[in-house]
């Protein structure tokens, strides 16, 4: 068979490949704003040693700082000679009026990893308590992160997936951490967007049971149910757990050792029949 080069898929590839340096450079800056700015120190590496992530933890999933001012992240891009048009589409900066600005600034950094561990966009934690500050704000979507194709996670839950044959799905970015910190790997997070059925199709690759850990009051049970009808749509097999009233997978992993981790989620995760008929129940009470 005779190759013949193909001209415009290598530049869509080398295009997307400078893309995931960028995105590259950015959680390496991040990171090293963490671990070596005063800022990043402070209120960084603070923050995420308060929610008692350990220093391998925070490493692991590559934490970062984006400094508050607006020209720290710039300035470094410009000394990394990065085009300013790439920069915008990987949504890092943003342009107004002719003048680019990082799209995130004072946020504690969650990078976000594909498949294959490149890093394809970013979640921002605000620390701040102004109220018009949203608390999270994700990268936006471009070329190499579609929301709803990525799971938070997922690039290091897949081996664990397949060795247990097993994924967990939590809410949240800390809810996925703590619950790897604790020994529980084969954990993702739909993070910041509803369940989506490309995301199942992505666990289907990997397993076809999925157990969906969310907080036990009634706007996580709602969320819990949604993503309980897509994954049958897949003909996945499909369990629920909650949790105590009060607590979420994040708070939960902190306080309970691995072994009675594991026994808590065998023993609570009904199959999802007797999940929706507990929930009915309890709504109809005694009514015959």
């Amino acid at each position: 068979i005779e190759e013949v080069a193909d001209e415009q898929g290598r530049q869509e590839k080398q295009h997307l490949d400078s893309l995931y340096v960028i995105t590259d450079f950015a959680c390496r800056h991040f990171s090293h704003n963490l671990h070596h700015t005063d800022e990043g120190k402070s209120v960084g590496l603070s923050y995420f040693t308060g929610r008692g992530f350990t220093p391998s933890t925070i490493e692991k999933f590559q934490l970062g700082y984006s400094a508050g001012n607006y020209n720290a992240f710039l300035d470094e891009a410009r000394k990394g000679q990065f085009n300013p048009d790439l920069l915008v589409q990987t949504g890092l900066v943003t342009r107004k009026n002719d003048q680019l600005l990082p799209f995130f600034r004072a946020r504690v950094m969650f990078p976000i990893h594909n498949l294959s561990g490149k890093v394809v966009a970013f979640a921002g934690r605000t620390l701040s308590k102004e109220k018009n500050q949203p608390k999270y704000i994700n990268s936006p979507e471009t070329e190499i992160y579609v929301k709803s194709k990525i799971l938070y996670g997922i690039y290091f839950a897949k081996k664990e997936i397949r060795a247990k044959d097993q994924c967990i799905l939590v809410e949240g970015y800390t809810d996925v951490i703590s619950l790897h910190q604790a020994g529980l790997e084969n954990v993702v997070a739909s993070s910041g967007t509803a369940l989506t059925q490309d995301q199942i199709r992505l666990i289907k690759r990997l397993t076809t049971n999925i157990t969906i850990l969310y907080d036990g009051d009634a706007a996580g049970i709602k969320a819990a149910l949604r993503g309980v009808d897509l994954v049958l749509e897949e003909g996945m097999n499909v369990k629920v757990c909650t949790f105590p009233e009060g607590e979420d997978p994040d708070s939960f992993a902190k306080k309970t050792p691995y072994e009675d981790l594991v026994l808590y989620l065998e023993n609570n995760a009904k199959d999802f029949i007797q999940f929706k008929a507990s929930l009915l129940m309890n709504e109809a009470k005694n009514d015959p």
